[in-house]
Order: structure tokens, then C-alpha cells, then sequence
């Protein structure tokens, strides 16, 4: 009998995956506070989640490939489309649409949303050694 880690780990380590890409994008955005022109990006959970959720019942998702050498992808797509711009609260003069406080906040929101699915992961983890263990 085999241990189907996509059924035993759930949606936790796309959650995992997830967290550390838009901690990623929001640390651009930081870094990019006084840049001018820059507009800031963020990657809305809630979408991501609908669209794996839509996946994990119709089965894998299908890629469009112009050679049939190519191979096909899995796991999350976070690329453009799920890739959002930010509305700033006050304008700036230089166009830059990065507030500080803002994306300290998210990035801090983030970090809390990270450690919860690590540690949702780390448990799910400690279930399958004690499955194995037979404890």
C-alpha cells in the first residue's frame, strides 16, 4: 500500500508555496518604496485558492504547448494572471504606488499565514511518521 502525499498534505504545502511567493512580491515592493513609477503588487489568496480548489475537482489542469516535446508543468499557477496591481490610498507625486505601512502590514500578514501553514504542514508531517511507525 503507497502513501499519496497530494491526499495526506491536502492543500497546505500550495498554501506553503504560496505564502513564500507573495512574501517575494511584497518584499519588491518594499524594496521598491522610492522608486519612482513603480506601481506595487500583491497576489490575492482568496483567487488562488478558488482556482486550485476548481482544479482539485476537475482533476489537473491542462497547459497549452506549441511543441509536443514540452513538458508538462504542474502545481500552482501564480504567474500574471493572478498578479494584481495595488490601488494606492494617496497619490504620490512620482507615481509610485507603494505605502510603507501597508506593505509592512501584508508582509507581516503573510509571515503569520506562513508559520500557520508550516505548522499545519510540520503536523501533518508528525501523522504520517506515527502512521509509518505504526504508533
Amino acid at each position: 500500500m503507497s502513501i499519496s502525499f497530494e491526499n495526506a498534505l491536502g492543500i497546505h504545502e500550495k498554501a506553503l508555496n504560496f505564502r513564500a511567493q507573495r512574501a517575494e512580491v511584497l518584499a519588491n515592493n518594499i524594496t521598491n518604496a522610492d522608486t519612482p513609477n513603480y506601481k506595487a503588487r500583491d497576489l490575492d489568496f482568496s483567487k488562488v485558492l478558488a482556482a486550485e480548489s476548481d482544479k482539485a475537482k476537475n482533476g489537473t489542469f491542462a497547459l497549452n504547448v506549441t511543441n509536443a516535446h514540452h513538458i508538462e508543468a504542474q502545481g500552482m499557477d501564480t504567474g500574471e494572471a493572478s498578479l494584481l496591481y495595488r490601488t494606492p490610498s494617496q497619490p504620490s507625486l512620482d507615481q509610485n504606488t507603494v505605502d510603507a505601512q501597508v506593505e509592512n502590514a501584508n508582509y507581516a500578514e503573510n509571515a503569520v499565514g506562513f508559520q500557520a501553514s508550516f505548522t499545519l504542514l510540520n503536523s501533518k508531517f508528525k501523522g504520517l511518521v506515527s502512521a509509518l511507525r505504526g504508533e
